[in-house]
């Protein structure tokens, strides 16, 4: 896409054209690229090198939508049929911001008069956040994660069934080396951009992460993630194991279950046993601190589950008594009975118990990484937009702008300034980039009415037809199922998740 005009470049210098797309401002020669492989001089000319990408989705929800098998197979016009919508990847950005944004689309839909504002946005105030299902120990709370022995963020409060990172921020993009900052860079680029990262967490595992597949810790592939605590597990399955067992314990790294003291054994009369548990007992059949985190039975360090257990009261116990100890994911069970001395001895797992424990693992869900984008966008990008870049942002908050990122649904934070956050795997392939300041581009598009977009004082004399885009070098490509058209919302007047 060529990029024309005095607000594009800067003045050729032996052949060589200054590129004034973000502060490094590159000369580029003929044939080249620039520091961050965006732009490039063809012919004398400063050109965006990726294509600029439209969404658009069938007339009726039902239609089926062929794409082109090429992008070169698209001579850039506008036919009727499918609607459009104008993303900003590919359309390059406005650095610096006081110049309108680069593309300011108007279109009519449904009789209504909206308009798209779209620019990629560079930043150094971004991250992301990545949800890694498994109960094992990934690593301490806020100890550093790692990549090329740099550190790159850290690990934050775990989730139900998952562990969390935090990644990136400026701290890490700005604040520290050279090769902090160039490590943090690539890695947040590679993990928004779908690709797979290696990296360490000190004094824990190592793991490889990429966006909607499963976690990798120490080398194993996870495949599925814990049903539920101890405790939950037993209160899900409870009645299951009436009958087969006289005792059951969940083993996990937080809750431990104990069915004969929980709640749900109460409610279904399973008399005590006499177990004894070695951790902190909190409510009747629930156990914290049993053992430290690990990669080990329910997420802790034991390998046998026996080295949870006290002798068992006599009062209570009995020779035969039957004892089965699961984790949450159902990876690890085990049957006992009590011999004369009240001790467990393993035996088989009986057929009544095998398909209950079964059953656990059927019911937990497939791992994942999740990669979660964040990036504030209350900064100078906001004049490229309007003049009075407060307006903008209470635009935002009073939900007359629809805030898209590649065309997919984000998520505003509360609070000033408009922080979002994005499923990478909900934006079309490699819609992230980046500039060696170190800083990521991530696409951003504002969509309201146009009425809207005058009174909160938008360029209005930069707003083109979307008829004036059918020709540059441009891709269409098919809306992804799932994610809402970014004009409903604002056709409806409301918001539409």
């Amino acid at each position: 896409m060529s990029i024309t005009g005095q607000d594009a470049a800067g003045p050729a210098v032996d052949d060589k054209i200054r590129c004034d797309a973000c502060p490094v401002m590159c000369y580029i020669k003929p044939g080249m690229t620039g520091a961050c492989d965006r732009y490039a001089n063809r012919a004398g000319e400063l050109v965006r090198v990726d294509p600029h990408v439209l969404i658009e989705r069938a007339i009726s929800d039902g239609a089926e939508l062929v794409p082109f098998s090429q992008p070169a197979d698209w001579d850039g016009t506008i036919v009727s049929g499918p609607e459009r919508f104008v993303t900003a990847i590919g359309a390059g950005t406005t650095y610096p911001d006081y110049k309108p944004a680069p593309f300011i689309v108007s279109s009519e839909i449904d009789g209504v008069d909206m308009v798209t504002v779209v620019t990629e946005g560079i930043f150094s105030y971004c991250g992301v956040k990545v949800k890694i299902d498994t109960d094992r120990f990934v690593g301490p709370e806020t100890h550093a994660v790692r990549v090329e022995g740099e550190r790159i963020g850290h690990v934050t409060t775990g989730e139900y069934g998952s562990q969390m990172l935090s990644l990136g921020g400026v701290h890490h993009l700005t604040g520290g080396s050279k090769k902090e900052g160039r490590v943090t860079c690539q890695a947040l680029l590679d993990l928004s951009n779908g690709k797979a990262v290696e990296m360490t967490v000190d004094g824990g595992a190592t793991l490889v992460v990429e966006a909607g597949k499963p976690p990798i810790v120490n080398g194993q592939e996870e495949t599925r993630m814990r049903v539920g605590c101890g405790s939950a597990t037993i209160g899900i399955f409870a009645r299951q194991w009436l009958g087969k067992a006289d005792e059951v314990v969940v083993v996990d790294d937080h809750i431990t279950g104990v069915l004969s003291e929980h709640q749900a054994g109460k409610l279904l009369d399973i008399p005590p046993t006499g177990i004894r548990i070695k951790g902190r007992r909190s409510t009747p059949g629930r156990y914290f601190q049993v053992a430290e985190p690990g990669t080990g039975w329910g997420g802790t360090d034991i390998l046998d589950p026996l080295a949870i257990l006290g002798d068992f009261d006599p009062k209570h116990a009995y020779p035969g008594l039957r004892l089965l100890m699961v984790s949450t994911t159902g990876e690890h069970a085990a049957y006992f009975e009590l011999d004369e001395r009240l001790k467990p001895v393993e035996m088989a797992i009986p057929e009544p118990l095998v398909e209950p424990v079964e059953r656990i693992a059927e019911n937990c869900e497939p791992a994942l990484s999740t990669v979660l984008f964040v990036g504030g966008a209350g900064g100078s990008l906001r004049a490229g937009v309007t003049e009075n870049p407060v307006r903008l942002t209470r635009s935002v908050r009073d939900a007359l702008t629809n805030v898209t990122c590649g065309g997919a649904p984000v998520y505003l934070w509360p609070g000033g300034g408009i922080t979002f956050m994005v499923d990478v795997t909900r934006l079309p392939e490699n819609a992230f980039g980046y500039v060696p300041t170190p800083a990521l581009v991530a696409p951003l598009e504002f969509t309201l009415r146009l009425s809207d977009y005058a009174a909160l004082g938008g360029h209005m004399d930069h707003v083109r037809p979307l008829a004036s885009l059918a020709s540059g070098d441009r891709q269409s490509i098919p809306a992804r199922r799932g994610n809402p058209w970014p004009f409903a919302r604002r056709i409806a007047g409301e918001l539409n998740t």
